[in-house]
């Protein structure tokens, strides 16, 4: 933003060189960006962070300079000479969409005379990059300017039944602004229109067809609060900036709207003459609370790291329109209306920090860094990346937004709400995620698209589930998700083989489960603990994916049971001394009889020479009754203290054949 010092005097006289100002400016936190040396001015360029939109004006540059060197801030002073009409007799105002726009304001200034601005107030508003049209548009830039609150000027003769209209613009309206583009108009975009139509586009440029001209005579003058996100949007979309909408989207003063509008029409009528209409139409739909933020001493040294004495803090604050009250160790502030950017305690420090000067706090020669070693829950996540990989897993990282039917298809089955942004930001996925596995399929499916398979994918992130009361936080947890274009079988043991590399004592247990988005599901157990899930995608899900000749599978793990899995220090067992003597049995069981159910019959009986019992397959077809099937299971036997005889593995084993035998009726298999 440019300032020349000549108009800035006008509110703060602090007698500095313009190179002492900048300086001044640049330690506050708006840097220089250049210097220019006008006839009898000289004109700062500085740069104002997007969360500054106070100081986009004079008053507000004017107000920092005060609150630094001690000077006196000067506000100009508003005094009106209004006619005997009241406004209401003019002009109405109607908010139709109040989220959008939270305050407009309507004045009438009758019997102005249209022409030429004074010479001063064009050297001033071309110092800064503004181009003159007329005395009551050049008035409006000026309070712009000056107020950091963006006016607009209509001729009131061509706004129909002098009623102003704010909503959303309907399906195929259409706009020409005042330097000539025709805009076309959507339903997302807020225009300020009377009942024959939209006469402006809200927050960033008046229509033509209203537009103050040479047989003008009489103003409506608009002053208002827009929603910044609203504005940015439409200024966008329309390709259409403008220095109203740079402001708007950085937040104005709702507060000083109507006194930015008083000063405007003062303005007008000192330059083109005229009577205000008595009175305001001031739509205020919400007026927001003041809000208050506590700064505690002791904080506020710790973090500087030197004294600040408490009533430095506090002349500080003062200056800068804090109202700052002590209470015991703290400082209660009301923060000013214009002041959007103050919320927090840190915010106030940094207030104070600035002010007082960055430079006063000491800086040694050495500077000392302290190595942290990494954490049980970083390190755990490594060694789950690194197992992963070796199991040919790739890591993806996604956004944590999803769309409604993702969100819908893998929701928890207790919750029927979903957390969510504003659709302004995001339009097509703008829900929290509750699982992670509708975003590992998107990828899944990219991949497919790429003939990149066979594929798999995890990723370790955040769930967000609302607990369903009101301002209440959603829990939120940290989940490991993994999908692949393999069997369950495979996911199956690599899961497995994840319980054991972070314990190898793990036992775990996959039971039967009814699981919403898959076809064949079942619940994780370890050491008797519900920890996740997995299972076959169901034909919903494949029908949002649009897998056609793939039927991916899926698992969800609860992070934090994972972490409870770790046990310290791993022991290590010698390497066994005698062979081992591994059998293969062929048993036939009914269709009905899980995997599970085999395991536990052959540990009821087995002797504690059993060592190992691995599934190896199964078969349907010739030589298998209907409604049975052939399980193929390993079991590998070794004594510890001498070698097995075959003879003594012959008994073993019909041990463990009578038990499946009486527990799911095996039949022991023969070719």
């Amino acid at each position: 933003m440019k300032i020349s010092l000549d108009w800035l005097s006008d509110y703060v006289e602090t007698f500095l060189s313009a190179d002492q100002i900048a300086e001044i400016l640049s330690d506050l936190g708006f840097p220089c960006e250049s210097m220019e040396k006008l006839a009898g001015d000289m004109v700062i360029d500085l740069e104002i962070t997007s969360n500054r939109g106070d100081c986009l004006s004079y008053i507000g540059i004017a107000r920092e300079l005060a609150a630094a060197t001690g000077a006196q801030l000067k506000t100009p002073k508003v005094e009106l000479d209004e006619s005997d009409k009241d406004v209401t007799e003019f002009a109405g105002v109607e908010i139709i969409e109040p989220d959008l726009c939270g305050r407009y304001t309507a004045r009438i200034i009758e019997g102005v005379k249209i022409g030429p601005s004074p010479d001063w107030l064009v050297k001033r508003l071309e110092a800064v990059g503004l181009h003159t049209v007329n005395n009551v548009v050049d008035a409006t830039n000026y309070a712009m300017m000056e107020t950091g609150q963006p006016p607009h000027a209509f001729d009131y003769a061509k706004i129909t039944d002098g009623k102003i209209i704010v909503r959303k613009a309907a399906a195929g309206e259409r706009i020409v602004s005042i330097d000539g583009t025709t805009c076309d108009l959507n339903p997302d975009m807020l225009v300020i229109a009377d009942p024959g139509g939209p006469v402006g586009i809200a927050g960033v440029m008046g229509g033509l067809d209203t537009e103050v001209g040479e047989a003008t005579t009489t103003i409506l003058l608009e002053d208002a609060y827009f929603n910044p996100v609203s504005i940015r949007t439409t200024s966008r979309k329309l390709v259409l900036p403008s220095d109203a909408a740079f402001r708007f989207e950085r937040i104005v003063d709702i507060e000083r709207v109507d006194w930015a509008s008083r000063r405007t029409a003062q303005l007008i009528t000192q330059l083109a003459g005229g009577k205000v209409a008595k009175g305001v139409v001031d739509i205020y739909p919400g007026r927001p609370t003041q809000k208050e933020v506590t700064l505690r001493l002791s904080r506020l040294n710790m973090l500087l790291g030197i004294e600040i004495p408490p009533e430095q803090a506090i002349k500080i604050l003062s200056a800068l329109c804090f109202e700052p009250r002590l209470e015991d160790d703290s400082i209660v502030c009301s923060v000013p209306s214009w002041r959007s950017d103050v919320y927090r305690e840190i915010d106030l420090i940094e207030e104070v920090a600035r002010v007082h000067g960055f430079n006063k706090i000491p800086t040694e020669r050495k500077i000392k860094i302290e190595v942290v070693p990494v954490d049980t829950r970083q390190k755990l996540a490594q060694s789950i990346g690194t197992y992963l990989n070796g199991c040919g897993f790739y890591e993806t990282i996604n956004v944590t937004f999803v769309d409604d039917s993702a969100s819908e298809l893998f929701k928890q089955a207790e919750v029927n709400e979903h957390l969510a942004v504003k659709d302004e930001s995001r339009k097509s996925a703008n829900l929290l995620r509750q699982s992670l596995i509708g975003s590992l399929l998107g990828v899944l499916k990219t991949n497919l698209n790429a003939k990149n398979l066979p594929c798999r994918i995890f990723e370790l992130a955040d769930t967000f589930v609302p607990l369903g009361k009101e301002e209440a936080l959603p829990l939120e947890k940290t989940k490991l998700s993994l999908v692949c274009d393999s069997d369950l079988r495979d996911l199956r043991g690599v899961i497995e083989g994840l319980f054991k590399s972070i314990d190898r004592d793990a036992r775990t247990v996959f039971t039967l489960s009814d699981i919403s988005w898959a076809q064949t599901g079942a619940q994780i157990e370890v050491n008797g603990e519900l920890i996740g899930s997995a299972g076959i995608v169901s034909q919903a899900v494949k029908e949002k994916f649009d897998f056609k000749e793939l039927t991916p599978v899926a698992a969800e793990l609860d992070f934090e049971r994972l972490s409870a899995l770790q046990r310290g220090a791993v022991k290590v067992k010698p390497i066994p001394r005698f062979p081992a003597i591994e059998r293969d049995l062929s048993i036939i069981v009914d269709e009905n009889i899980s995997w599970s159910d085999i395991e536990e019959a052959v540990k009821s009986k087995a002797t504690g020479e059993l060592e190992n019992i691995q599934f190896v397959g199964i078969y349907r077809g010739k030589g298998i009754p209907s409604g049975r099937k052939s399980v193929t299971l390993s079991a590998r036997f070794r004594d510890e203290d001498g070698t097995l005889t075959h003879e003594m593995v012959d008994r073993f084993q019909s041990f463990i054949v009578e038990s499946l035998a009486a527990s799911v009726g095996a039949e022991l298999r023969t070719v």
